[in-house]
């Protein structure tokens, strides 16, 4: 009986002491909680306020590379082999809304990704094609913040850096935005001038070393852990230029490098101009160029307008590459289209604009690195007026090419174009590369066979490979595929990184051709650039240039096949448009026999967007 009653007495303590004991431990579970809201929220908002939400951002990027990551270890297998396409539209998406929710570098970071996007799969293809250079601009209290910075006083007022400044931007990418205004006049004059203002968005700064440390560890991600391809090796190069670009005062000195090339070379001194900077208006954050009033080559009705082809079905119908495709901009209101619409046509614009890059890559080894239609500007001649004058902005991002280079890279064109093996075979190992078939085809974006070999035997081991690749299970054709790669990439470390740009480059000047119906043979217009380059080779003798010279002559005699495909394709436009019909340019062939090549050469599987790289 007693110890009956010592037992309840026990329970009975036990629950009273629960009972008095519960809402202390509720309490305190609570402040604990409170506690971590709060440093979390201390933690968030200061990252913000003070760190531009770098580091926020980079744990968002963690987060986004484990998922990637875990998504690819587990589902990546053989027994899932069906489900492969889904995944890699899974890992498609967290990468877009990575780079669009943190935007500033990495929308660059994205775009140098892109840089190899023939080498990712399809939905990747697809979605870093659409990562396009624009952004919200930021308010004109940060621009404020800028110039007090920068200058030690406001845009404009009594005190202020120009007469005139509108506080609403013209044009806001990633990492800055442009603002017109008016210069105070000189003496002498009645009125100031026009220019345009180009003032970096004060987050990037901070954010820039956070962002390229991502972008270090996407990339060996990408190599190491998720898709097992050659894609690191470009790190610290692509780090390079993007830190240049951020950079105003090297901006100012490339494009006043890139008037002085344009200046010595006969055949685009008048027909191309790169706006004037102010050196006095122009920092490390803050630069000030020539206004200029004209028609961006991304306004495709504004082309067509002032060329007088807007009743021209081959040029209003032409296919328009997405990576080219951005919101058509209008002409400013500053500009006046001239009662006469300029003689030429749009293929008189596209000449100048391949020439244009042209002699950029083979004569001066000085490459524009994005040459968007959003960065072109066509407008009036100052010299002949009735003449189109193709004016390049945007010089931000340039990539040297030295002579070695360059005479490697105009030979492997004469090869590429001739169908030499050994000399494409020669340089391609130089530079660390294999299968030279897939590489001239990539380079040239157009199906390239350098093969001794019987013709039909070679044709029929193709389609049999091709015939065995499609039986295979998507796990088995990822496989395959980046076996193939590595044969592509076999030794990254001799791989000129400079190609990287001058491709991406080159297909971007394809798009703009191809986005009015491909007017021109740009690729017999490069050729001839690269084999004239040969001619004016430094440290000739004699005997070595007079070769040249008959190399050259001899090139161009070749290059007749060439034409005569490019006409024909463009008789075949002409006969179809009179019947309301439709027929690919001579891009667009060249493209659609592209995703052909990568799909039997590595089994790659690629959109029309693929090649934006």
């Amino acid at each position: 009986m007693f110890q009956h009653v010592s037992l309840l007495s026990r329970v009975s303590l036990r629950r009273t002491y629960t009972t008095q004991i519960s809402p202390t431990r509720w309490q305190k579970y609570l402040r604990r909680a409170s506690l971590v809201a709060f440093s979390v929220g201390s933690f968030y908002t200061a990252d913000r306020l003070f760190n531009a939400s770098s580091i926020t951002r980079n744990l968002r990027t963690l987060y986004t590379c484990a998922m990637i990551t875990i998504d690819y270890k587990l589902n990546f297998t053989e027994e899932k082999s069906d489900q492969i396409p889904e995944l890699h539209t899974r890992v498609a998406d967290r990468m877009y809304n990575l780079f669009t929710s943190n935007g500033g570098l990495y929308i660059k970071i994205g775009q140098a990704i892109g840089a190899n996007a023939a080498l990712l799969p399809k939905p990747m293809q697809e979605k870093f094609a659409r990562l396009f250079d624009d952004a919200p601009q930021i308010p004109y209290s940060d621009v404020l913040h800028v110039f007090k910075s920068e200058f030690g006083r406001p845009p404009c007022g009594p005190d202020g850096v120009f007469e005139i400044f509108e506080e609403q931007a013209i044009a806001s990418a990633s990492i800055a935005q442009v603002h017109r205004a008016k210069l105070r006049p000189l003496p002498g004059d009645t009125e100031g001038k026009w220019v345009a203002v180009k003032i970096q968005k004060p987050d990037v700064a901070k954010q820039m070393k956070w962002d390229l440390g991502a972008y270090r560890f996407v990339m060996y991600m990408f190599e190491k852990w998720a898709f097992d391809l050659p894609v690191y090796f470009v790190v610290d190069f692509v780090s390079d230029h993007l830190r240049r670009e951020l950079d105003f005062r090297l901006e100012a000195e490339n494009a006043k490098q890139t008037a002085i090339f344009i200046a010595s070379e006969p055949r685009l001194a008048k027909n191309v101009y790169i706006p004037k900077v102010y050196d006095e208006l122009t920092t490390k954050r803050v630069m000030t160029a020539e206004w200029i009033s004209g028609v961006r080559l991304s306004d495709r009705n504004g082309i067509r307008l002032l060329m007088a082809e807007n009743n021209d079905p081959v040029v209003v119908q032409a296919t328009v590459p997405s990576f080219v495709d951005t919101s058509e901009d209008n002409a400013p209101p500053s500009f006046s289209f001239p009662p006469t619409p300029l003689k030429g046509g749009v293929r008189y614009v596209m000449q100048i604009m391949v020439e244009l890059f042209s002699a950029q890559m083979f004569s001066w080894g000085w490459c524009h690195a994005d040459p968007h239609p959003g960065n072109i500007i066509i407008r009036p001649n100052p010299h002949d007026p009735t003449l189109p004058q193709l004016v390049l902005l945007d010089h931000g991002l340039y990539v040297r090419a030295d002579e070695e280079f360059r005479r490697d890279w105009a030979s492997m064109w004469k090869g590429l174009l001739t169908g030499e093996f050994k000399s494409v075979e020669r340089t391609t190992r130089k530079w660390g590369m294999g299968l030279p078939d897939m590489f001239a085809s990539v380079a040239l974006a157009r199906p390239v066979r350098l093969t001794r070999k019987d013709r039909k035997a070679e044709a029929e081991r193709v389609t049999r490979e091709l015939e065995e690749y499609m039986s295979l299970s998507q796990y088995e054709q990822s496989v395959r595929m980046k076996a193939k790669l590595k044969q592509f990439l076999t030794d990254t470390d001799r791989m000129p990184k400079a190609l990287i740009f001058l491709l991406r480059n080159m297909r971007i000047v394809q798009g703009n051709n191809q986005s009015f119906g491909a007017p021109v043979n740009r690729v017999k217009i490069i050729g001839l650039w690269a084999s004239n380059s040969l001619t004016r080779l430094p440290n000739l003798t004699i005997g070595e240039r007079l070769r040249e010279y008959v190399n050259d002559i001899v090139f161009r005699s070749v290059l007749l096949s060439l034409d005569l495909a490019f006409w024909t394709t463009r008789l075949r436009q002409r006969i179809f448009a009179m019947f309301g019909l439709k027929s690919g340019s001579f891009e667009d062939e060249l493209e659609k026999a592209m995703r052909g090549v990568m799909k039997n050469s590595v089994g790659v599987e690629v959109g029309a967007t693929a090649f934006s790289g």
